[in-house]
């Protein structure tokens, strides 16, 4: 009687109403055919409503065609859908179960053989192709039964007949299922989870509205793009290029990438592990060299930063206390906790979105069993950094896809983004944004060890690639609103300290030419003598990088942390 016609508000005018409508169930209907309409009706998990569906969902067959032990196993799932279902608690579900068919026994509807022999049957659970892609959908299913549990009770949820609309694409979600090909193996953990796991959250940047959740592998319930926190690596660095667009800086200004230390035993390294001399903001930026985005931040100030990334919408900062971000490897996104996909996506979204950050929502609004809407979601949305910070910013970042760390990974539409690795490997990123969808994916080992030399320009950018592609099929291809009065500066024309030393090299020339004439006696005696010796073969970036990590380089030297957290002062 509640489950079909009431709400599961506590009062007693509820309960006198349930009562009169249960009476008159009885009077209209037999016992069979009210257990019928109930069973059509109640929560068997895994987003399964009735008997039916849920035969289906679990064993692959229709209601009528299951035997004892599969028909025991459904119906111990109603007590507690979420925790005595046969995927999630396969032992709690197999207790329940043998319960269900002692009852049967204690009632006489089967004998003791019979229960027997259904207690010794291995139920096997169904799962499709299509199945298990529902399953990755689970995640952002959850995502929304939290957020109605939370608000109004997990009965409201379960029983009340709820009409809920969410902001969810299917076909955009489909795509982020097929761009998990690219994600590798590397083993299972004593978890049974296959490592690395992977999050990617998609939305609209102008509304708000999650369009494709992927929380993992779909092998747990942990969702992983909107609860794990994790280490940005230098997908960090926008928020730092942002705050100096917004205090004078422009594409233009120049700082210098050489070697610096900025604390004692901090000097932080570019991944290539070479030093470019002057370059400009959007060469910094677009190549993720870290010197110059440090060198930024500390002429912007630290707190600045923290600051913008806050109106972003990034709340897992630490802003005091001895492990506070308010230091300088926060640039690199050496940070005390990390941070979210979800917000990272949306963090960026901002950025495409003129600098107007719209809160991340995944239900529109919530109707009871009689079409009364009692819930509708407001877009939250505000502005978050000034507009020319953000258009700057924005022109900066689609170099990543022409000649930075994305070169050749572009969509066929106006992009920008930013990859991430942090130094040991254990986190790696690629976020990035078209004017109308703005994404994160993130790849990363629940158990912390490092993912074999993992680029977030490598694994991570292909899937989103991969996901872009196909997301953005359906959208208006748009470019990105420049601000009335913004210009675009021209690359300033640096001169490196190397080319005050031209004449130097012309003298050199000429020394080199003399040479050429010397007795042949002579210049024999000299190579003998070691005075030429052919040059070494040059080992590959990944290959030195790899050293260094190791401990094997010369003198054993040890990697410089370029995006762990530093002390306070």
């Amino acid at each position: 009687a509640k489950n079909a016609f009431l709400t599961n508000e506590r009062t007693i005018t509820r309960k006198i109403k349930e009562a009169f409508i249960a009476r008159q169930l009885e009077e209209r209907y037999t016992k069979d055919e009210i257990l019928n309409m109930y069973l059509n009706r109640i929560y068997f998990g895994q987003g399964t409503y009735g008997v039916e569906c849920a035969s289906l969902y679990y064993f692959g067959k229709h209601v009528e065609d299951i035997d004892l032990a599969e028909a025991a196993t459904l119906a111990a799932i109603p007590k507690s859908p979420n925790y005595y279902n046969p995927l999630e608690n396969p032992k709690a579900s197999k207790e329940r179960q043998e319960l269900v068919l002692d009852q049967m026994v204690k009632y006489g509807y089967i004998t003791q053989a019979q229960a027997d022999e259904a207690k010794a049957e291995k139920i096997a659970v169904h799962v499709s192709e299509t199945q298990d892609k529902k399953e990755y959908l689970s995640y952002f299913f959850d995502y929304c039964n939290q957020f109605i549990i939370d608000k109004f009770g997990a009965d409201a949820l379960y029983k009340g007949g709820l009409k809920i609309y969410t902001t969810i694409n299917s076909d955009m979600q489909q795509a982020a299922v097929d761009a998990l090909q690219y994600l590798p193996n590397y083993y299972t953990d004593d978890n049974k989870l296959t490592q690395p796991q992977v999050a990617l959250v998609s939305l609209d940047p102008t509304t708000g509205y999650i369009k494709a959740m992927i929380g993992g592998r779909a092998e747990d319930k942990f969702n992983r793009a909107i609860m794990a926190v994790r280490q940005p690596g230098s997908s960090f660095k926008p928020f730092v290029y942002l705050t100096a667009m917004d205090n004078g800086f422009t594409p233009a200004s120049v700082v210098e990438d050489k070697e610096t230390e900025f604390a004692q035993g901090w000097t932080p390294q570019n991944s290539d592990l070479k030093w470019h001399g002057k370059v400009s903001l959007r060469t910094a930026l677009t190549r993720s060299m870290n010197v110059p985005t440090v060198l930024v931040a500390q002429q912007v100030g630290v707190d600045k930063i923290l600051q913008t990334a806050k109106n972003l919408g990034i709340t897992t900062l630490v802003e005091d206390g001895a492990y506070s971000d308010a230091n300088l490897a926060m640039a690199l996104g050496g940070l005390s906790k990390g941070v979210i996909p979800v917000e990272m996506a949306a963090a960026y979204g901002a950025i495409a979105n003129g600098g107007v950050y719209v809160k991340p929502i995944g239900i529109l609004k919530i109707e009871d069993r009689n079409g009364k809407v009692i819930f509708e979601n407001k877009t939250e949305r505000r502005e978050a950094v000034d507009p020319r910070a953000a258009y700057l910013t924005v022109d900066m970042m689609k170099g990543v896809f022409v000649n930075g760390t994305a070169a050749g990974a572009g969509i066929g539409r106006p992009a920008a983004g930013k990859s991430g690795t942090t130094d040991d490997f254990k986190d790696a990123w690629f976020v990035g944004f078209t004017p109308n969808l703005s994404t994160a994916v993130w790849i990363g080992d629940d158990n912390g060890r490092a993912l074999e030399y993992m680029y977030g320009s490598m694994q991570p950018l292909s899937i989103w690639r991969s996901y872009m592609v196909n997301a953005v099929a359906n959208l208006h291809a748009v470019d990105f609103v420049r601000p009335s009065g913004v210009e675009i500066p021209p690359e300033p024309k640096i001169e490196q300290d190397s080319d005050k030393d031209k004449d130097k090299d012309k003298k050199d020339s000429k020394d080199a030419d003399k040479d050429k004439n010397k007795p042949a006696a002579k210049k024999a005696a000299e190579e003998a003598a070691g005075g030429s010796q052919p040059a070494p073969q040059k080992p590959s970036m990944r290959d030195r990088v790899r050293e260094i990590l190791e401990g094997n380089a010369a003198n054993n030297a040890k990697p410089v942390v370029s995006n762990k957290p530093t002390p306070a002062n």
